[in-house]
């Protein structure tokens, strides 16, 4: 069993493979150089620019500078505890990459859970340990502590829960994190549609607790990949070691840099989103073939049906696509559906509507 002495944690640095702590980075050329300057001809760059308007025959800054400190702006949080990347994706596979030697060492996941942990894991040659969530989708600390061993170095917690939309225990996520001899990492992707605050508050106290964020679902800017981790500096300066070294584009940063400017507009979003999901859910109680709509704090509901596979045919046959989840464990007979519009939403409510009519 893991050590469970709070003065046995180790720091990230101590965590990460010795590969990884003695590696030696790749340095760009905008590494080698910073401030302005009048010309650039070092980074063999095209010179006469490109066939787009927009002048993107520069490299981007590999350290995405600008952004972080708008980012640490937001969020009330030292720049030197921000890392950018190419969607949190990028992140998962990175911290795999820095603390777990492919071939033996371990992370541990509760399922149902997102799968990009799980895959990672195996893309990078380290063991999954599955602890499952109880069946009010909560953590069991205690399992956890009982299952995760001295090999295990990652342990990945995604709140609000993707696939189930509800929060984890946040006194449970913090007694793990002050119990383990790991990283552990919360995913906080769907925290802008739940009313509780975000865990990054505990970072100092913890500097092995890592918090995920990406601009994908509340910002609305999926088509970008951008991803951001928030933790101890010593992880993020061993990210920032491993990473491509210009992971996230100039196009990707230009364009969050402007979004950022309209926080205003996301929190009216995030808002709207809510009470569509709080009317949707509702809806949805009342229609026979729904058996049990989960609460959720996501921009999602979890929804149990009489027949998830017939159901999901017959919405896919009239246009209207959800996400089929009845063989994931714990959400056997269910269907997630994303938040749509309010036409969206009836138009889906529809569709349930007659095909109770019709099986009925």
């Amino acid at each position: 069993m893991i050590q469970s002495k709070v003065e046995m944690r180790s720091t990230p640095r101590a965590l990460a493979r010795p590969s990884i702590v003695a590696l030696k980075p790749y340095t760009s050329a905008r590494d080698e150089f910073s401030g302005t300057a009048r010309i650039f001809l070092d980074a063999n760059e095209n010179s006469l620019g490109s066939p787009l308007n927009e002048a993107f025959n520069r490299y981007p800054d590999p350290y995405q500078r600008e952004l972080k400190a708008k980012i640490s702006e937001m969020e009330s949080i030292a720049e030197e505890r921000v890392f950018v990347g190419n969607g949190s994706d990028e992140v998962i596979d990175l911290l795999f990459r820095v603390f777990c030697e492919p071939g033996k060492d371990k992370c541990l996941i509760c399922p149902p859970t997102y799968g990009m942990y799980e895959v990672s894991a195996e893309i990078n040659g380290a063991e999954v340990l599955r602890v499952p969530l109880t069946k009010d989708f909560d953590l069991d600390p205690q399992a956890i502590r009982n299952v995760a061993d001295e090999s295990t170095k990652l342990l990945f917690f995604c709140s609000p829960n993707n696939p189930t939309g509800n929060l984890l225990d946040r006194d449970k996520l913090i007694s793990i994190a002050r119990s383990v001899n790991a990283m552990v990492v919360v995913d906080e992707a769907y925290i802008h549609f739940s009313k509780a605050g975000s865990i990054v508050g505990f970072l100092d106290a913890n500097p092995n607790l890592v918090v995920l964020r990406t601009y994908s679902k509340a910002w609305g800017l999926a088509g970008l990949r951008v991803g951001t981790a928030f933790a101890d500096p010593e992880t993020v300066a061993l990210l920032n070691k491993v990473k491509p070294p210009y992971n996230v584009s100039d196009a990707a940063q230009r364009l969050l840099l402007g979004a950022l400017e309209n926080e205003d507009r996301v929190l009216e979003m995030t808002g709207e989103i809510i009470s569509l999901r709080e009317a949707l859910t509702e809806d949805l109680e009342s229609i026979p073939p729904v058996q049990k709509v989960y609460r959720s704090d996501a921009n999602f509901v979890l929804v149990r049906v009489s027949d998830p596979v017939a159901i999901y045919e017959y919405l896919v046959d009239r246009g209207i696509v959800v996400r089929d989840r009845s063989r994931v464990r714990l959400c056997e007979g269910c269907l997630r559906i994303t938040v749509g519009t309010r036409d969206q939403n009836d138009a889906l409510l529809r569709e349930l509507r007659s095909y109770g009519e019709n099986v009925g």
